[in-house]
This record gives C-alpha cells, structure tokens and sequence, in this order.
C-alpha cells in the first residue's frame, strides 16, 4: 500500500508580526496573502472560523483564491460555542450559521478537515462523551477531525469510537504539564491530522501572557525529526487517506520557518521558502531551504 500524501501548511495567515519577515515589508497592489503562502505551502488552517461562523460569501471567495491550485487546502476550526463554551446546549440557528458557512468549501473540495479543538479542561468523563457524541452526529457531513489536550483520552475505547465514527485524531505537540496528552502516532479515520504548538512552557497558561505568547516557539530541527517519522506512520495506517500537518506556533512566522523545514525533512529535498523568510532566519533555514523565482503561484508550485 502506498504512503497517503502529507500536506504541511501554518495555523491562520492574518498576522501583524509577519509584516516583513514572512509577507514582504511594502506589499505589491493586489497581493494575497493566501495565494502567496501557497507558493512555498500547501494547507492553511483558518482560525477565525474558531470566533465565530464565516458567511458563505466569504467561504466562497476563499474557494476562488485557490480554485487554480489542485494540491492546494484549507482545513478550518470549528466555532468555540461548540468547544469551549458549554454552559447550555447549542441551538439550530448556531448549527446552521455553522454549516452554511463553511458548505462552500466542501463543496469546491477545498476544506481537509473541520477541527473540533478542545481545551485541556476537557476531560474524559460522561457528559463530555456525550456532548462530543452530539457534536459528531451534527457536523457529520464534513470530514471531522478531533483535538483533545487532556491525558484522560488517552485509552483504547476512545480512539475505538473515533475509528467506527469516521473521525480523525489529532496528534499534537504542547507543553507537557499534569495530565497533558503527549505526542502521539494515531490514525483512525481517512484524514490523519498533526497540530505542533510549540512548547513556551513559560507562557503556556501564564496569567497576563500576550495572547500571542504563548505560541512563541522555534523548533530545533532535532526536535521535529520524532515528528516525521509519526508523521510517516500515520501516513502508513491502512485507513489515512491523507495527513495534514499545521504548525501552531506562528509568533513572527516562526510556524513557517519549521513548516518549510519539516517538508524538507520529509522530502529530502530544500523547500521553497520566502525571500523575506530566508533573511530574517538565514541559519535556521540555509541547509532547509531554497528561493523560488518570480511568477504566478501555479508556476511556483511546479517548480517546487
């Protein structure tokens, strides 16, 4: 059987610390910074769908920006009502602003995965079996992938459960405090999924932390190594059809710099990389990574 394909890509493109180091410093009329990252990337998971639904227009100009690129994906974070705030049951209209939103980009077959991320305080009890239950049954028409932070999930029924729903697990590096769920190599559905945070220990769960700090992290190549290789054993289980791997830690595109290391890793050849990218990390990504010449983004692709 052959290995399922890897896709690596950043968590969210929007991001004022990029300006410069990622993204170039004066940005030419009408740049996008989507079909820019798609030069050098192929997956983009989209974080504000996590804060709240996205009109479909929206979804739908998403879909045309990349409609050219044939490798090219989104994977999108479901809307926090159904995550972290579950105080009170959901309602029909909060499904279907959901649904709606996002129907455009399964429908232009642009959309991986819809990642049910939860928090850490998310443990492995009843009501929150149940609760995870009903968010399956009612977002089923999407490819569904799961995050939980908590150890408690670590056991055999789970990942049972999330082989017989069709869902996938999400492997994840973060910090490993009391009770974290650490690095793992599970596959259980047709869409294999890594999340890599970071590891700021110290601005983890710091109170008065910048919002962004807690992603402030650059990975040693050493450290990402164990990472292709779970990779690669996703990629081999006999149920993945695909595996996505987003990298989290985007503070001053930090995120970009080990996502262009890992595809080099995995390849074995020097990954297309930012002009920008390569000035402001040059020791990072010399032995990684390569310069692409100017032109449209399909071009760039076949050329990387």
């Amino acid at each position: 059987m052959s290995r399922a394909p890897i896709r690596v890509g950043v968590a969210g493109w929007d991001y004022r610390d990029w300006k410069g180091v990622v993204y170039p410093e004066k940005k030419p009329k009408g740049f996008d910074p989507v079909r820019y990252l798609a030069r050098f990337l192929d997956l983009i998971e989209i974080n504000s769908t996590f804060y709240r639904p996205v009109r479909p227009e929206v979804a739908e100009r998403w879909a045309e920006r990349v409609e050219d690129l044939d490798d090219f994906r989104y994977s999108a974070k479901l809307w926090r009502r159904f995550t972290h705030e579950r105080d009170e049951a959901w309602s029909a209209g909060e499904v279907r602003a959901v649904r709606d939103g996002l129907r455009p980009l399964l429908r232009a077959e642009k959309l991986d995965a819809l990642l049910i991320q939860f928090p850490w305080s998310f443990k492995n009890e009843e009501g929150n079996r149940e609760w995870l239950a009903d968010l399956v049954d009612t977002f089923r028409e999407f490819p569904l992938v799961v995050e939980v932070r908590h150890e408690s999930w670590n056991e055999p029924d789970f990942y049972a459960w999330l082989g017989e729903e069709g869902v996938g697990f999400v492997n994840i590096d973060q910090p490993l405090f009391s009770r974290s769920i650490k690095p793992s190599a599970k596959g259980t559905a047709r869409v294999g999924y890594v999340r890599v945070h970071g590891r700021n220990y110290r601005d983890w769960w710091r109170m008065g932390a910048d919002a962004g700090a807690r992603y402030d992290y650059l990975y040693e190549p050493a450290e990402l190594r164990p990472w292709v290789a779970r990779t690669r054993e996703i990629a081999d289980d006999r149920r993945t059809r695909l595996v996505d791997v987003v990298f989290n830690n985007h503070s001053r595109g930090k995120s970009v710099v080990n996502a262009v290391q890992f595809r080099k890793m995995l390849s074995g050849r020097k990954a297309p990389a930012p002009a920008e990218l390569m000035e402001a990390y040059p020791e990072e990504l010399k032995r990684y990574a390569r310069r692409l010449p100017e032109g449209p983004a399909e071009e760039m692709r076949r050329a990387a």
